[in-house]
């Protein structure tokens, strides 16, 4: 199995060191590139092959503008680029707004830099991400919550795209986006309000969650070992 390739955008070169550190701790992940400005960003995907991008939204567009790089554009035309990067942004910033418009541009999670225990587990949590999962610091996921609490549960586009990978497991973002006929973000971001608000962080997880909530058809075929061990390990408990 080839290695997780991971790129970092911060602007402060001891925070890239710091990263670097804690994912040479987890074995199979590789850090090809890593740069201070966002100008930068362009270049290294162009020149490295990346699954993971750990992006700060606070850095200076380049050495000669000290502005800050505009991420709300630049993630979406990443993201139709290439279709399999992961975007994990790590920022300081807490806005309900703000996060909710980067969830809405497909970003795969977001780590608060106070979040010990996501910084210290940071090579767990890229892993998550780089299988399709999310990671949100628990202080992101209460103030998202309390938002979601005002709506449905799940949207009819949320349920939409949670059918189709229950039908089809095996069935990639790239596919799913072709056959909705939407953009990749788009599915990426009704993924990530789903899993949100289902409180869980991958696709075999939600599906499940919506089964048991009744969301779903109990008759779609769900063909994934991580399910049936959960259904199994729940009769067991049932059974003492």
């Amino acid at each position: 199995m080839s290695a997780i390739q991971v790129a970092i955008l911060d602007d402060h070169q001891s925070i890239i060191d710091g990263y670097i550190y804690r994912l040479k701790q987890v074995e199979g992940i590789e850090v090809v590139a890593a740069a201070t400005t966002g100008s930068e960003v362009t270049t290294i995907l162009a020149s490295h092959h990346v699954d993971v991008l750990l992006l700060d939204i606070h850095v200076p567009t380049a050495p000669y503008n000290p502005n800050p790089y505009p991420v709300l554009q630049l993630i979406p035309q990443l993201l139709q680029k290439y279709h399999d990067l992961a975007i994990l942004i790590i920022s300081m910033y807490a806005e309900r707004a703000l996060v909710k418009s980067l969830i809405a541009v497909g970003i795969s999670g977001y780590i608060l830099k106070d979040d010990r225990e996501a910084i210290q587990n940071l090579g767990t949590v890229v892993q998550d991400i780089a299988n399709h999962g999310i990671y949100f610091s628990p202080r992101l996921q209460k103030q998202l919550a309390e938002y979601h609490d005002q709506e449905p549960l799940l949207t009819p586009r949320q349920l939409e795209i949670l059918s189709l990978f229950s039908a089809y497991p095996d069935m990639t973002a790239s596919a799913a986006a072709l056959q909705l006929n939407v953009a990749h973000s788009t599915v990426r971001n009704l993924l990530s309000n789903a899993y949100l608000k289902l409180g869980v962080r991958n696709r075999s997880a939600a599906i499940m969650r919506a089964h048991q909530l009744g969301l779903l058809a109990s008759s779609a075929p769900i063909n994934m070992k991580d399910l049936l061990g959960s259904s199994a390990e729940d009769k067991t408990k049932r059974k003492t």
